[in-house]
């Protein structure tokens, strides 16, 4: 195992905004920071899975730079250290760019590497059977392939991209044939008759030398542009990364190289691509449903229902999705569900926040939960984690109270420092500026008001 373990390097593409999810998944709140099933994120779920085989110390994770402080949040939740481990991209380019991204980091410091790439947002049930797949892709890798995890399909699935398989590497490996598109029904059907093809699991281990070759012969000006990016500081240029093709590894290399194989997979996968695959992923209650939150139900039968703030009460209801948010609630019938995309396009068309962001929004002291907004008045709660601090400010518009609810705080105004505790607050008259800092070891809670003047 410790052979295994070093110069494995687990690659964690987390750059994905998961609209099929809203309301819950949001562009500044992706799918993979959510807590679906159970008490941990989906990317949390995906690190322990790795890393009770591989090295944690050679987890990366890409991801956009909006999520940076809250994807090192969720890694250290669990104990493990962030630092080093997130490769934060300007603008998303697809996967290609990304997994060349890690890639070159990687090879800052190694001269070869085994890189296994895995998105931050899926699911796996069985967790010794995809260990065991993924040393046999390792295993494969080494040898000189570009291996990619085919899902063995138990349906014909019109949501997934194909593989085809052709001659048998080693046991359970065998050479791709093509990489086929999203198909119609009867196109699916004939795929999962044939017994050859897998579903497309965006999965994949390859030696890093092995890549490099294959996108010199491949992909030459998008390496020429990705080596020639400055690596050192803790971003690329916004404007070198916009330049480069948005283009994925499967149209870049996998579907023109001829070292890709397929790994036969079946341990419970699902790429929790719409609500009713979340749906078909969750154990059912006696009725077939799937039910978290404050719900009453009364001849529900096959639903997905998920409440957050609010009583959700349903009567006669059949193969229905219900998501209930503080600010949105989306209901549809069970197959249509994926559909949602759609509104949040409306959403953005008519500059709706909601399709961006939620009531909660997250930084690196803490998080914002906006209670009530108008033109007069807004009234937020901050929560800041222990040790963080934050500055806040007046103009000659706007005054502002910081009342504290829970904990203790210090507040800075004009170099004068002071402790306010529970119950008490401070005023900030206009063109002010206080900075509050939380000096405990459990979450401060403030409410602050801002009013607006004429």
């Amino acid at each position: 195992m410790s052979e295994i373990k070093l110069n494995v390097y687990p690659i964690l593409l987390a750059g994905g905004s998961g609209t099929r999810l809203w309301p819950v998944s949001r562009e500044l709140y992706p799918k993979q920071l959510v807590k679906f099933i159970g008490n941990e994120s989906l990317i949390q779920s995906t690190i322990k899975r790795l890393v009770s085989l591989l090295d944690e110390s050679n987890i990366r994770i890409v991801c956009g730079k909006e999520h940076v402080h809250e994807i090192a949040r969720h890694i250290e939740e669990l104990g493990i250290r962030a630092d080093e481990k997130i490769i934060a991209e300007p603008c998303g380019r697809n996967t290609a760019p990304a997994i060349v991204l890690a890639m070159l980091h990687v090879l800052n410091h190694e001269e070869d590497a085994v890189l296994c790439i895995f998105p931050a947002d899926h699911v796996i049930r069985n967790d010794d059977a995809f260990h065991e797949n993924l040393l046999s892709a390792i295993e494969l890798a080494r040898m000189g392939y570009i291996v990619t995890f085919g899902i063995k399909p138990n349906y014909p699935e019109t949501g997934y991209g194909y593989i085809e398989s052709d001659g048998e590497i080693k046991e359970h490996a065998f050479l791709v044939k093509r990489f086929v598109e999203k198909p119609d029904m009867e196109t699916a059907k004939r795929y999962v008759e044939a017994g050859n093809f897998y579903w497309n699991s965006g999965m994949f281990a390859f030696k890093a030398s092995v890549m490099m070759k294959e996108l010199k012969s491949y992909q030459p000006d998008l390496l020429k542009k990705m080596e020639q990016l400055d690596l050192s500081g803790s971003m690329v240029s916004q404007n070198d990364y916009e330049r480069l093709p948005n283009i994925s590894i499967d149209y870049a290399v996998m579907e023109k190289t001829d070292k890709s194989a397929v790994m036969p997979s079946n341990f419970g996968w699902s790429d929790i691509g719409s609500w009713k695959s979340l749906y078909d992923f969750i154990p059912k209650d006696a009725d077939g449903n799937v039910i978290d939150g404050d719900v009453i139900s009364n001849h529900t039968k096959n639903c997905f229902i998920m409440g957050d703030e609010r009583l959700i009460a349903t009567n006669k209801i059949n193969n229905m999705v219900i998501v209930e948010t503080p600010d949105s609630v989306f209901v549809s019938d069970m197959e249509s569900s994926r559909d949602v995309k759609s509104i949040v396009e409306k959403l953005k068309q008519r500059g709706r926040s909601e399709y961006q962001k939620h009531k909660i929004s997250y930084s690196p002291w803490g998080t914002s939960t906006v209670l009530e907004m108008n033109n007069d008045c807004t009234v937020e709660k901050l929560i800041l984690y222990p040790g963080s601090e934050l500055e806040t400010k007046t103009d000659l518009f706007t005054r502002k109270q910081l009342l504290v609810m829970r904990g203790v705080a210090i507040t800075t105004r004009d170099s004068h420092s002071g402790r306010l505790n529970k119950g008490e607050s401070v005023m900030l008259s206009e063109n002010q500026s206080a900075r509050v800092e939380n000096v405990g070891d459990e979450p401060l809670n403030v409410i602050r008001i801002t009013l607006t003047v004429s």
